[in-house]
């Protein structure tokens, strides 16, 4: 057999999915909160393990892992951005070999219960409202934060229009000036270096931009998700100066008028039928007009969808 000449690309390692619970109980009233925590790591000196199973340089996953929890206790947790921030200089400034890696958390809302319409001091119910998202990229000395949300499902009963397409003999959609339109928002949101630097609170940021969102997608009268995706990344960016660019993916969940003219009934728009699949993917950026672009920030990202 002919040998094939090969080379180690691009590679990253490290723990994922790390749940990672951090119950404050400074006070009787307690606070709780939940992450899902994933740290890779990358170094040129890593490629030994890849090569010739050399483990000298390799931080083990398990190390990542303890180290996560340890952190928790140690430092608490103030915000997804900010904990994420101290395990990348944690890890790059520990071991000198560790060029820089891609921090990602996933936290859960939690919110108390009330007991005869006072908030519980220590139970609590999980809120729905989408996913909140952050990542830390190290990378080539420079460090890339972004914050986020998915699985953000909305829906208009009006409001939203399709029509104008061109049309040709597989077209068979009719157009529309009044339907159902529905989604499930997953944005990230690039914040400036400088934004960065200075200091931000990512707690209330991420309120003000989820609830600017959420303000958008009901208010625009919708000529077509684009349009919507667009109106809403712009909103955000005019909100919150540390923005520098938006990313959307939005499915377009169809919602279907059924024909319920053999029952002898007619439906002006009020039965539907919620298609899951196939459905349209509709994806964006919206970048404030002067940043500077950052590719790095989305290095190894997982795909929105």
């Amino acid at each position: 057999m002919t040998e094939v000449s090969v080379s180690l690309g691009a590679n990253k390692y490290g723990k994922a999915e790390n749940r990672v619970v951090r119950v404050v109980r400074d006070s009787a009233r307690h606070e709780i909160v939940d992450l899902n925590v994933t740290s890779q790591l990358r170094g040129a000196a890593l490629a030994s393990a890849y090569l010739t199973g050399d483990n000298s340089m390799v931080v083990a996953t398990d190390t990542q892992k303890n180290t996560v929890f340890a952190f928790a206790k140690e430092h608490g947790i103030r915000s997804p951005e900010e904990f994420l921030l101290l395990l990348a200089e944690h890890f790059t400034s520990s071991f000198e070999w560790i060029e820089g890696g891609l921090f990602q958390a996933e936290q859960y809302a939690w919110e108390r219960i009330l007991v005869d319409g006072v908030p519980h001091d220590h139970s609590f119910v999980r809120q729905g409202q989408g996913t909140r998202l952050a990542t830390v990229q190290s990378i080539d000395g420079a460090v890339h934060v972004t914050g986020g949300v998915k699985d953000l499902t909305v829906l208009k009963s009006t409001g939203s229009e399709f029509a104008g397409f061109p049309r040709d003999r597989y077209t068979t959609l009719v157009e529309t000036d009044d339907r159902i339109m529905a989604t499930s928002v997953t944005g990230r949101w690039r914040f400036l270096p400088e934004a960065v630097e200075a200091g931000i609170d990512y707690d209330g940021l991420y309120a003000e931009v989820t609830e600017v969102l959420l303000a958008t997608f009901a208010s625009v009268h919708s000529l077509a998700l684009q349009q919507t995706l667009f109106e809403m990344g712009r909103a955000a960016i005019q909100a919150r100066p540390e923005i520098a660019e938006v990313r959307f993916a939005m499915p377009n969940k169809h919602h279907f008028v059924v024909d319920l003219s053999s029952f002898g009934l007619e439906n002006p728009n009020e039965v539907f039928f919620a298609a899951d699949r196939p459905y349209g993917l509709i994806e964006g950026t919206v970048t404030r007009d002067g940043a500077a672009p950052a590719p790095d920030a989305w290095l190894d990202l997982p795909a929105f969808i």
